[in-house]
């Protein structure tokens, strides 16, 4: 009997995911000369990076609160001095931004997941993590979860970081800007690995991220108006915009961060002579 009732459901699911993933309809590729290609009839796209240029894309709409979900592959082998970067981010000088960046590594050595969250263009809110998986040998799939209560970054389904509205106590939050997604690969060998000990060798070069699996839902933003019902207000109960952290999901971020959390903004006294930011006393 169960069997029965969760074929089409399975079914359904995978009619959702081959639609909702095309590059050609959904992304443009923004700068790269040519580094950037989209092939397999708009399912793959890669990114490449030589000792020239990198390369970039971006998303078509703009969105006021969403989930998006991106399948990606890192760059193999040396990566040191690169950077692969998927974030959200309002055009501006007082700019908001959700971001992954992916700081590349000697070979055999471990990437570095970077997070930040900027509003009205402050930032400094730094989270970094290393990975329980090596990100360069198959697809993970990286979601950026944004709705007005919370933003939540997930690897492969599983929260590493929770950023919650506290607008109440005076920290800003990211709402009022609508966000495109950006993607790119690019050299950042001055700071990227070990503070910029370490260089690009760039004999290794072109260097490849690839990309699939891109999936979006969203309040799309435009001419003015979101896409949602009551503009970006609350959504339906259990549904994305009204989504948070249950008590499973809690102790998997915990996890996570037990184990996996190398730096974190919010234990660092030394950068704060003048005490943590009210976010991190309230958490």
């Amino acid at each position: 009997m169960a069997n029965t009732y969760l074929l089409p459901l399975f079914l359904s699911l995978i009619a959702i995911s081959s639609v909702s993933a095309n590059f050609q309809r959904d992304v443009e590729i923004t700068w790269g000369d040519g580094r950037g290609q989209i092939t397999n009839n708009g399912e793959l796209l890669t990114l490449s990076l030589d000792k020239s240029s990198g390369s970039g894309f971006q998303s078509k709409n703009e969105y006021l609160f969403g989930k998006i979900d991106m399948q990606m592959k890192l760059v193999p082998g040396n990566s040191a001095g690169t950077v692969t970067t998927l974030y959200l981010k309002s055009p501006g000088t007082t700019w908001d931004e959700i971001d992954f960046e992916f700081l590349g590594n000697l070979s055999g050595d471990p990437y570095t997941l970077h997070t930040n969250v900027y509003t009205q263009g402050k930032g400094d809110k730094e989270q970094q993590f290393k990975l329980w998986f090596d990100p360069t040998a198959d697809f993970h799939t990286y979601t950026i979860l944004w709705n007005p209560q919370r933003i939540i970054f997930t690897v492969d389904g599983t929260p590493i970081r929770e950023f919650k509205n506290m607008e109440s106590i005076g920290t800003l939050f990211p709402k009022n800007r609508p966000m495109r997604m950006y993607s790119s690969l690019w050299n950042a060998d001055d700071w990227a690995t070990r503070g910029g000990l370490v260089k690009t060798d760039w004999s290794k070069a072109p260097f490849t991220a690839s990309y699939r699996g891109f999936n979006q839902e969203a309040c799309v933003w435009s001419n003015g108006k979101s896409s949602c019902p009551n503009g970006s207000g609350q959504g339906t109960t259990g549904s994305w915009l009204s989504q948070e952290l249950d008590s499973t999901a809690q102790e998997r971020m915990r996890w996570v961060q037990k184990n996996y959390m190398i730096y974190n903004y919010c234990t660092d006294a030394k950068r704060f002579p003048q005490g943590l930011p009210k976010e991190c006393l309230a958490a």
